[in-house]
């Protein structure tokens, strides 16, 4: 086996990385939009567009290129010994006029690593792959996670035909028409991954904040998605007193507020926001008679985020009580929080020492690929910083010189697993 000192790595990244300015840029000019933001949802021809060109640099960098049934790109650097492989990547798809960082970066930076690493290293002993996994965001077919939940053999195959776009377009006819059979969806499993590592800007501006170089995710929150509906009383806004109404939004006032107040007193890192309102009939001289309201609560402990759903049902039904209204309360999605594996969470930890890069342990407030991932093989989160803590957004932006200490951890990590 080739032996690496604690600098070479390093040092190759730092002389070399500027490869990443070219391919960050280009990769962004697919789905851009008036004003900078990208528009780059699954299965359409931008990003079809997109992952021709990941193709091209995954070949540059002596990978075997192949997709998978659902749209998966994997590019590969064949090992020495059959039989399993450690895998690095993000997703490909963008939100609605999103930045060119989240999700196309660490596709980047695996497609980097193994190019640098098959450079100063050649074959390695066991296969190492770079993956654009098709999609994640969720912001075409309100479905999130299909490409690693493809890898993971959790996608169901009726979830192909029942949900569409809001053109009325299925996931199965959208991927057909870039190729995709996903007639062949059980063969886009992998059984022989055996470690993954995604690489992602933080999202967040603590790293920023405190001037480390990375994070190291040790858990992926977990989220409650609940939509909660006030129905008070239209009545007219001059001739009803006011200690007589049922006036729905004011009970959804109260408890907006109310779960501002929860979450703050629990302390960081709980969240909770109100993200939609709706008034019917929306009036200005009608009494609101029905408010809906969406609520986006995450915890990375469990037994937190139970609780902190728990104070909020009641902060939401007091609310209602106080103004003679009633109160429902629907799930609309629930995630229970993905820990990453501690064999990864403690490479990622002692290979940064070892190189020098000020790191620190960190939470994710947002959903990744990789809590899919965790389900079924040992996975590891790397993040970079987001400046100001910009994402979901056209101002998403990391320099370079904060980029390259991720891309040298990455390398360094998968040099151990596979060399």
């Amino acid at each position: 086996m080739p032996q690496a000192n604690k600098t070479e790595i390093i040092d190759y990244v730092k002389q070399n990385g500027n490869i990443l300015d070219e391919y960050i840029e280009k990769l962004g000019a697919f789905g851009r939009v008036e004003g900078g933001g990208i528009i780059r949802p699954v299965y359409t021809p931008q990003w079809l567009a997109a992952r021709e060109q990941l193709v091209e640099w995954m070949q540059e960098a002596g990978l075997s290129v192949r997709t998978d049934a659902v749209g998966n790109l994997w590019g590969k650097l064949e090992g020495s010994e059959p039989g399993k492989s450690y895998a690095s990547g993000s997703h490909l798809d963008t939100v609605k006029e999103g930045g060119k960082y989240d999700g196309g970066l660490g596709i980047l930076t695996a497609i980097v690593a193994l190019r640098f690493l098959n450079e100063l290293y050649g074959q390695p002993k066991f296969s190492l792959e770079a993956v654009a996994l098709c999609e994640e965001e969720g912001s075409r077919f309100n479905k999130t996670f299909l490409g690693s939940r493809a890898i993971t053999g959790t996608l169901p195959a009726e979830e192909l035909d029942e949900s569409a776009d809001a053109e009325g377009i299925s996931i199965r006819q959208a991927a057909e028409t870039c190729g995709c059979d996903l007639s062949q969806l059980e063969a886009a499993r992998r059984d022989d991954l055996v470690g993954f590592i995604e690489l992602h800007i933080e999202q967040g501006r603590l790293l920023d904040d405190v001037k480390r170089e990375v994070g190291i995710v040790q858990a992926i929150t977990g989220t409650r998605h609940m939509g909660v509906t006030f129905e008070g009383q239209a009545d007219h806004a001059g001739t009803t007193p006011m200690d007589l109404r049922k006036d729905a939004l004011v009970a959804a006032a109260q408890a907006i507020t109310k779960i501002q107040a929860i979450a703050l007193e629990m302390g960081r890192p709980a969240v909770a926001t109100v993200g939609q309102l709706s008034v019917v009939p929306g009036a200005t001289n009608i009494v609101p008679a029905l408010v809906n309201i969406t609520v986006d609560i995450r915890h990375s402990d469990q037994a937190k985020k139970e609780t902190l759903i728990s104070r909020i049902e009641t902060a939401c039904r007091e609310a209602a009580a106080s103004q003679g209204v009633s109160v429902a309360i629907e799930q609309h999605q629930d995630r229970v929080p993905a820990l990453m594996t501690p064999a990864m969470i403690n490479l990622l930890q002692s290979t940064a020492d070892e190189l020098g890069i000020l790191n620190m342990p960190m939470v994710s407030g947002a959903g990744h690929d990789s809590q899919v991932m965790v389900e079924q093989i040992p996975t590891g989160m790397i993040f970079v910083p987001s400046i100001a803590g910009r994402s979901h957004s056209r101002a998403e932006y990391t320099p370079l010189t904060e980029i390259l200490p991720g891309v040298a951890l990455l390398a360094q990590a998968l040099y151990k697993l596979a060399y």
